[in-house]
């Protein structure tokens, strides 16, 4: 993908994750790691409903911004992702309503919060782990979330939302996507008896898929 094509894809994906109630207000980011060197990302207090390709922010290698309005404020969120997981090129960071809300929760375990319900969670996702509370635009949360990402691909930040990084944009998108639904699906379940995947259900999915 060219920077053109990048561009595109931000915007489009922005527009789509807004309209469908991903991100409300000027909530939420995106931002891609070009084959060319640098990255690019939504701007700062703009709604990702009106993302355009040619009003993007462009950032350097050393993620000093140097083109375009400024970027989001929570460019360091993308960078402490970036740097722990050197093949992905995209990150996306939602205020999904259901993944959100899981983030809130003080009783599921911090390096698995989200249940394996389905079979696409796994392949997807992964396990994924909830970072403590850090007040918004807190760079100090970055050495927490570097760590935590060596190992999951997806985090929650503590009543604030999720963010999830991939090979891909398309990829890091559908996964943010999986997360949403599988968490929406948590709350609908509630405490009902339930069937979960398992160690040996998700090693063969693991073994199958790559996940």
């Amino acid at each position: 993908m060219n920077e053109e094509q990048a561009r595109e894809a931000l915007a489009r994906h922005g527009r789509s994750l807004f309209a469908r109630g991903y991100s409300c207000g000027t909530s939420g980011n995106l931002s891609v790691r070009l084959d060319t060197g640098g990255y690019l990302m939504s701007p700062t207090n703009v709604s990702l409903g009106r993302l355009e390709p040619s009003a993007l922010s462009r950032l350097d290698m050393d993620g000093r911004h140097v083109d375009g309005p400024a970027p989001t404020k929570e460019a360091w969120l993308h960078f402490a992702m970036y740097k722990s997981r050197p093949d992905d090129t995209a990150v996306v960071h939602l205020h999904s309503t259901y993944a959100t809300a899981l983030s809130c929760l003080t009783d599921r375990p911090p390096d698995d919060v989200l249940p394996a319900i389905t079979p696409y969670v796994v392949m997807r996702v992964g396990r994924v782990a909830r970072v403590p509370y850090f007040r918004p635009g807190n760079a100090d949360a970055a050495g927490t979330i570097s760590q935590l990402a060596v190992s999951h691909r997806a985090l929650l930040l503590a009543n604030h939302g999720p963010v999830v990084s991939g090979a891909d944009l398309d990829t890091a998108v559908s996964a943010a996507e999986e997360l949403e639904e599988t968490a929406k699906l948590f709350f609908i379940l509630g405490d009902r008896p339930q069937w979960r995947l398992g160690p040996s259900e998700i090693d063969e999915l693991r073994r199958v898929f790559g996940s």
